[in-house]
């Protein structure tokens, strides 16, 4: 990985004056358009045409497909604009393509063909910087996808971008005998890579991103006595899946479960009204590497400290209102020692763990219930769909690299209302994964052939079948019985002879 940084820079023009009057250059993308997405295992291929208008001698032409991601951090004392080149790919230009003696003659025009794949993961020098795990280092070998110039909003800052590009580049030969760049010629494009789906992120307490559950006291009025307890209970939703194509998000369905803890006999449970989410889509940027998960512990206090950096957008869905979220009461642990049904056949299906991301409702072993005369509880599940329709944003997938990062959270205001007529809302917010599907025939590149990844998968299985159908002989083993233990001389002498 090379992280180029300097203080307060600024891009300098491509092509000098001078020399853009001697060549014309143009790269062509083979049925390219403005918003055509590419992804993992596209092919990106088409033609570099050179057209002189001056006769211009040349050493060589290099083109290349860069994969660039740039920072810039303006809060610190000294600005910092930092480069990675996280991808690489060099075109070999035949002999044949130059003209005979290295010039490009006035008036002529000449075409140079190029082909390029996207691969689907980087090369381990891609990230050098010290990473403290192996997840988190496969995970900067991913590639990231296109941040910023999107023609609509990605929740991407200025301060960092991702760019994809194919760059065409001739070199001449400088006055100290070394090559030099003459001129160079971009055509920028759109790139998601496939993600496929992730484990659900492991929350802890020290997360400070994320508030998994939340509690609440009601009271009818402000001045009268409690009523109970409500806690919600927010679970990790399924990934939502972009599209090979980038344009639509397959929804997804958070689920939250409630929980109310009466003070007596006489609290019911309030009624779930309506549960209104929100997407924050968090970017973070960095002028070194990173060498943690931004989204976990405490990163954002460490802000500006080393030329880190964060950004947060949003994007409002739309309301959910809930007709039926029935309660369900369940005894306490003290209501089963009083009734003498302690067990754990009496505990409804409620609360069983289902498979899946969905878990039961919080135990209840160690809490206090000598302070609550109430020997039960009430427990609902609401099913909250998220849907990407109507958001005109520009989703991109959830990622990780060495200098930028981008995570999403989905956050959900559940309104409660009490049976003194006081309403309430609680916020809980989870992590939400957004994936990107492969496409239908991934295994197989435009040219109609298996791609590198899946001729690679089916040798590994074909690995060891020939071994598998040879024949082979089954005898009973050759073993040796001894008829005592050996003796500590036996030990010295290194013997360790079998005695009869």
């Amino acid at each position: 990985m090379t992280i180029r940084v300097a203080p307060n820079s600024q891009a300098s023009p491509v092509v000098e004056p001078a020399q853009r009057q001697q060549l014309n250059m143009n790269v062509q993308i083979d049925n390219h358009y403005h918003s055509k997405i590419y992804t993992t295992s596209s092919t990106v291929s088409g033609r570099l045409e050179v057209k002189a208008i001056h006769d211009v001698q040349f050493d060589n032409v290099e083109i290349l497909l860069l994969g660039v991601s740039k920072t810039r951090n303006d809060a610190i004392s000294i600005p910092q604009a930092t480069s990675h080149t996280f991808l690489k790919l060099i075109m070999p230009v035949p002999e044949s393509c130059y003209p005979e003696t290295r010039r490009f003659k006035a008036g002529s025009t000449y075409t140079i063909p190029f082909h390029f794949v996207i691969p689907q993961q980087l090369t381990l020098s891609a990230c050098s910087h010290r990473a403290p795990n192996d997840v988190l280092k496969e995970e900067h070998l991913r590639l990231p996808p296109s941040m910023g110039g999107w023609g609509k909003d990605d929740f991407s800052p200025t301060m960092s971008r991702v760019t994809y590009s194919v760059r065409a580049r001739v070199y001449q030969d400088g006055s100290e005998g070394k090559s030099e760049k003459m001129m160079e010629a971009l055509q920028d494009f759109k790139m998601i890579p496939t993600v496929s789906e992730d484990a659900p992120l492991d929350v802890t307490p020290q997360d400070k991103l994320y508030a998994m559950s939340k509690s609440k006291t009601l009271r009818k009025s402000i001045l009268s006595p409690k009523l109970g307890k409500v806690t919600v209970v927010a679970q990790q939703p399924a990934p939502a899946m972009i599209s090979s194509d980038g344009h639509s998000v397959t929804p997804t369905t958070a689920h939250l479960n409630v929980e109310f803890e009466p003070e007596s006999n006489d609290s019911q449970p309030p009624k779930v009204i309506s549960v209104t989410s929100k997407i924050a889509a968090l970017t973070y940027y960095s002028a070194c590497g990173i060498n943690q998960f931004p989204n976990t512990k405490d990163w954002v206090r460490a802000i500006n400290s080393d030329g880190r950096g964060a950004y947060s957008g949003s994007a409002q869905l739309p309301t959910t209102s809930i007709k039926s979220a029935p309660w369900e009461q369940h005894l306490t642990s003290q209501g089963r020692r009083d009734s003498g049904y302690e067990s754990a056949g009496l505990l409804s299906d409620s609360e069983h763990s289902a498979n899946g991301r969905h878990s039961p409702p919080p135990k209840r072993e160690g809490r206090k219930s000598t302070k609550r005369n109430a020997p039960y509880y009430y427990t609902t599940k609401v099913q909250i769909p998220v849907e990407f329709q109507g958001t005109k944003k520009q989703f991109i997938p959830t990622f990780h690299s060495c200098i930028t990062s981008r995570v999403y959270v989905l956050w959900m205001a559940v309104t409660l209302a009490g049976s003194g007529g006081l309403s309430s809302t609680i916020n809980v917010g989870v992590p939400l994964q957004i994936g990107v599907s492969p496409e239908q025939d991934s295994r197989v590149d435009s040219t109609g052939l298996p791609t590198f990844e899946a001729a690679m998968e089916d040798a590994s299985l074909g690995e060891g079948m020939e071994d598998y159908f040879q024949p082979r002989t089954i005898a009973i083993p050759n073993i040796e019985f001894r008829s005592e233990l050996p003796g500590y001389a036996e030990f010295v002498r290194g013997s360790h002879a079998v005695r009869v």
